[in-house]
């Protein structure tokens, strides 16, 4: 049912990925052997001691150059393990990079488009119409600044300070004496709640 109307699904996994996963089982399988040869080594160094105790120094001899074989095996191992991890971490790195040029190409196409419909006559001819538009502000500006004789300079001064006037005058202060105080009647007593206690 996947392709009911024939269209192939295209796979996210790239070659690059599926190297990395089998470098990655390589070096999983190489870890299992790796494992595989140290429990042999100490079962045949503890088989190598028991022969010796039995007196039985050729087959003792025989059981440790096998070990020292497979030790050799193990180093050459880790250093396999060491080339696989290595390359893995190379390849994934590539595949870093490969991203960041990729991005790097597309800014770069696009900063280019930009340029394009941003050409540098086009910013100039921006700029001098700003300037243009401010010097003409600028020229509107004065005009009514100085479109006002001393006397509206003054008439506006004078409204200022009214209406500054008006926001500080207070209400004036009643002449009449205050009324004396009646005596209250006999104040009312209130009684105080009794203090409830937690029991424990």
């Amino acid at each position: 049912m996947g392709n009911l109307f024939g269209r192939k699904r295209r796979s996210r996994i790239t070659e690059q990925d599926k190297a990395v996963l089998q470098l990655k089982q390589q070096r999983d399988k190489l870890k299992q052997y790796q494992k595989r040869i140290t429990l042999n080594l100490e079962r045949e160094r503890s088989v190598a001691w028991q022969l010796l105790r039995d007196g039985k120094k050729e087959k003792a001899k025989l059981l440790l150059k096998k070990k020292r074989y497979q030790e050799q095996l193990l180093d050459k191992t880790e250093k396999q393990i060491s080339n696989l991890e290595r390359m893995v971490q190379d390849i994934e790195f590539t595949q870093i990079e490969m991203k960041v040029i990729e991005g790097l190409k597309i800014g770069n196409e696009c900063l280019n488009k930009m340029h394009e419909v941003m050409s540098i006559e086009e910013v100039e001819r921006i700029i001098d119409e700003t300037q243009d538009a401010v010097e003409y502000q600028r020229q509107i500006d004065e005009m009514l600044a100085g479109s006002f004789t001393e006397e509206d300079e003054d008439a506006i001064l004078e409204e200022l300070n009214a209406i500054t006037q008006e926001q500080l005058e207070l209400p004036e202060v009643p002449t009449e004496p205050l009324p004396e105080m009646i005596p209250e009647a006999s104040p009312v007593k209130i009684r105080a709640k009794p203090e409830l206690v937690a029991a424990s």
